[in-house]
């Protein structure tokens, strides 16, 4: 189910979880770390690839998590 509404019989059905939010974020990091490495910029490209390394963590630890509960 996306991010929109379900209704079923009347009642409206909002999903408890909207996935792929992390890991998209990673990549967008991933990918403006990469062009501010073209173009010369150093510090954003490093800041970047640091934000883009974290996400990446925390989803594997937050996949992990979900599955072994």
């Amino acid at each position: 189910m996306s991010l929109t509404q379900l209704v079923h019989s009347g009642v409206v059905q909002v999903p408890l979880q909207f996935g792929g939010d992390l890991i998209g974020l990673a990549v967008l990091f991933l990918v403006l770390a990469l062009v501010a490495a073209v173009l010369g910029a150093s510090g954003v490209a490093g800041m970047s690839m640091a934000i883009a390394k974290w996400l990446v963590i925390i989803f594997v630890v937050l996949a992990i998590v979900t599955f072994i509960l």
